[in-house]
């Protein structure tokens, strides 16, 4: 068969929605500035606020930067896509995307599952906390996290950009996910989807376990407090991280936890604005809003009295 190697592709993005390219742009790059503002902040304040140096904190600034580097794998190349027209990118750059996309959302992933069982060791071993919670083991938590992340990422990379792509190829997606680019190869691949779908598994499925499970230990404690406010107290430590890992993991699941029979590139499109550009904002806006302790730094930071 005469094949030609393919250098490029053609991200067709929101093609479909010409009239809309300019207030898509405006929208995406205020949300992305947003973001980024956001959990800069947010990473600044961990940095500067000395009571905020403890595990819970130390994980959610390690979060935001993460966060940070995954929009800025998708989100830029999509503005410059969308204000110039220009859909196309290389071979080897839509390998890079997806390389640094998939790792950092498996490091997100299992950052959420360490804050879950660090609140877990908080409520439910609160006089063992900072022994099973010492600064090297988080570090270890995170490290575990990063490492874990990019090796699958690899391994994902390797799989997939070892298919055959022939001729000129259009991926029906704004940047370079798995799926979308998978359907773009030119041979059934049904073993390259089944090493994907594992791969989600372990990831997303396996790190929702760990935080239901610390979840369900934290409200079997919970409700053995006996007064009201004490149970209160306990559940609000837990009550940002839940609504991330709520958000997170529902946008996750919708898009890589599914058969190949429901996959709809259009709708796909759309969820992945969410979990691209939408969820990496919440973060911040939630523990800003919801922490008091957040609150307070942030007031102080400004200049503000209480």
């Amino acid at each position: 068969m005469n094949e030609t190697k393919v250098m490029e592709f053609i991200l067709i993005g929101f093609s479909e929605f010409p009239d809309l390219q300019i207030p898509l742009f405006v929208f995406f790059f205020l949300t992305y500035l947003a973001t980024l503002t956001g959990n800069v902040l947010l990473m600044t304040i961990i940095r500067l606020h000395r009571h905020l140096h403890v595990p819970m904190y130390f994980f959610l600034s390690i979060l935001s930067f993460s966060e940070t580097c995954y929009t800025f794998a998708v989100i830029p190349k999509m503005l410059v896509n969308l204000i110039t027209g220009q859909k196309a990118i290389s071979f080897t750059g839509c390998a890079v995307q997806m390389f640094f996309f998939v790792g950092f959302g498996g490091t997100n992933c299992m950052l959420l599952t360490a804050m879950g069982y660090d609140r877990c060791v908080a409520i439910c071993k609160p006089l063992h906390y900072k022994v099973l919670m010492s600064d090297r083991v988080c570090s270890h938590l995170v490290a575990f996290a990063a490492v874990t992340g990019f090796t699958l990422s690899l391994i994902v990379i390797y799989f997939i950009f070892t298919l055959p792509f022939c001729g000129g190829k259009e991926i029906n997606h704004f940047f370079c996910d798995m799926a979308p680019v998978i359907q773009a190869a030119c041979t059934e691949n049904n073993g390259i989807e089944t090493v994907i779908f594992i791969f989600c598994i372990v990831v997303v499925f396996g790190s929702f376990l760990l935080i239901l499970l610390s979840y369900l230990l934290i409200f079997n404690t919970i409700l053995q407090i006996p007064s009201t406010e004490g149970k209160r107290k306990a559940f609000s430590t837990c009550a940002s991280h839940l609504t991330v890992v709520v958000v997170h993991f529902v946008c996750a699941s919708i898009i890589y936890l599914r058969p190949k029979s429901a996959y709809s590139l259009q709708e796909d499109t759309l969820i992945s604005v969410t979990y691209t550009v939408v969820t990496p904002l919440l973060n911040p806006v939630v523990y800003s809003l919801r922490n008091k302790d957040v609150r307070f730094a942030l007031r102080k930071g400004l200049g503000k009295k209480l």
